[in-house]
């Protein structure tokens, strides 16, 4: 049986929160970029974009966009055996130099997927800085590694699930 933390306006308002909140922190939002975690971050990073756009009055394609796969930089590819995850793509199409880059995510559990995602950014280059943002902060660190900003935060025990509209159909997060 699995229980629903955020509903579709549960959802929403996370976004927006996390939207409000990194616009506030980065008032110059010419300096910021947007990169987003595949597979669910993207998604989130993609309606935060939107936000930032909105509360900036600007075009989102005026906010520098990219999406970054960590699968190869992760340090538990021995476990999978031949169930080996599908890569998708990393597009960085702009100069992270400069940037302050808003590193995206689902949800931060472990600490290890933003581990390795830190990795893949620093082969583009030397950002001004990276924020972390998550919809879900779900504790249980294993690497010292918080978000900047987080949509929902609690300590929980079971297995996240994060469906997108554009992926899944509707908007929630549930546990599993």
């Amino acid at each position: 049986m699995s229980e629903i933390i955020l509903d579709s306006n549960g959802f929403q308002k996370a976004v927006e929160t996390l939207s409000k909140d990194i616009f506030e922190k980065n008032k110059n939002i010419a300096d910021i970029a947007v990169v987003g975690i595949q597979h669910k971050g993207v998604c989130v990073a993609k309606r935060l974009l939107a936000g930032l756009a909105k509360l900036a009055a600007i075009d989102e394609r005026d906010i520098p966009f990219g999406t970054l796969d960590i699968t190869l930089y992760r340090d538990d590819l021995d476990n999978f055996g031949a169930d080996m995850p599908v890569i998708k793509d990393t597009l960085i199409p702009f100069d992270i130099s400069k940037k302050k880059i808003i590193l995206v995510d689902d949800v931060l559990y472990t600490g290890r997927t933003v581990r390795a995602a830190l990795d893949v950014l620093m082969h583009f280059g030397r950002p001004k800085c990276i924020q972390l943002a998550v919809l879900i902060d779900r504790g249980h660190r294993e690497l010292p590694i918080e978000a900047g900003y987080t949509g929902f935060k609690s300590v929980i025990d079971g297995k996240v699930k994060v469906e997108c509209k554009e992926m899944d159909g509707q908007d929630r997060v549930i546990i599993l």
